[in-house]
């Protein structure tokens, strides 16, 4: 077993160094820096003209963001990456809302170009499963996998209501505005208890590589960990278009892998109200949508997994 996975290593050419996967989590540290030294100008102007309180509430508020997302960019975990996916978006936003109140062009530039930046680092497939992988256990390669169209967009809707309560709930009581302030309070304490574990498992998709063969842990999808070992695989591949194998993905737009076997498999799709137990199914091939497919089929392949 170990002479393998020498020989396997030794045939498997050395990774360049400026790959995305390399330079992409730099990218997003140093545009975080940026908005740590130029960005607060803009957050400072918006609030210039408001009462002590609200601009205290702003800066600690401002900070402990800066803080969470900085040490999630540093320390890489799946957690880490549901941080960064939560926090970083915050910063476009607050870059709009301290324009309307006053930020001038140049300060809002200097606060909402490196949060986009950072933004479009983070929900990059490469610094995805570079934070999942950090997390991994031993010799297993986690490969994320690309959110079910539906479960996507309900993410999208409800981090906006998310964010919008939570920017304004603090804002509000210290503005001493209690009517309001009290009710969007307790509406952003109700939506993070609710909302974040959703979001988190949204970072807990994997097609997950390992020695035994693969497997499929996707807690949105499914209600259990689907696992194939090495004996039961037949070939995977991109999915045919005429497939008829079981659609594991969410369905997911984009391409999808098809993982065939030589015997049938059996798994429980996630609970649902019309189906409050779940739904069984068995199956001798199904799909799953790694965000990169090709660097699937690549690892699989040094793997020494069959590959159609």
């Amino acid at each position: 077993m170990s002479d393998s996975k020498v020989d396997t290593a030794a045939s498997t050419p050395a990774e360049p160094a400026w790959t995305p996967a390399r330079v992409l989590p730099w990218v997003a540290r140093v545009a975080w820096i940026v908005i740590a030294v130029l960005g607060g100008a803009a957050l400072e102007a918006g609030v210039d003209d408001r009462s002590s309180a609200v601009r205290w509430v702003v800066a600690i508020g401002a900070w402990v963001v800066f803080a969470a997302v900085a040490v999630a960019l540093l320390i890489p975990s799946v957690w880490a990456l549901t941080v960064v996916r939560l926090g970083s978006p915050l910063v476009p936003v607050a870059a709009i809302v301290a324009g309307v109140f006053g930020a001038s062009g140049a300060e809002i530039a200097f606060l909402a170009v490196p949060g986009v930046v950072v933004v479009a680092a983070v929900f990059s497939a490469e610094v995805g499963r570079w934070m999942v992988q950090a997390s991994a256990y031993g010799d297993e390669d986690r490969l994320l996998l690309r959110s079910p169209a539906a479960a996507g967009a309900a993410a999208l809707v409800s981090w906006v209501v998310w964010a919008a309560v939570v920017i304004s709930a603090p804002l509000l009581l210290a503005a001493a505005n209690f009517a309001v302030g009290v009710p969007v309070a307790i509406a952003a304490v109700a939506t993070t208890v609710l909302l974040v574990p959703r979001w988190h498992k949204m970072s807990r998709r994997w097609l997950v590589l390992v020695p035994a063969g693969l497997v499929v842990h996707d807690p949105v999808v499914l209600a259990d960990t689907l696992m194939v070992r090495t004996d039961q695989l037949v070939g995977l591949g991109l999915a045919r278009s005429d497939t008829e194998a079981a659609d594991l993905t969410g369905p997911a737009s984009g391409y999808a892998l098809q993982v065939d076997t030589s015997e049938t498999v059996s798994t429980v799709f996630a609970f649902t109200p019309q189906e409050p137990n779940g739904k069984a199914i068995h199956m001798t091939g199904f799909l799953v949508a790694p965000s990169r497919p090709g660097e699937a089929l690549r690892i699989a392949a040094r793997r020494r997994l069959p590959i159609r």
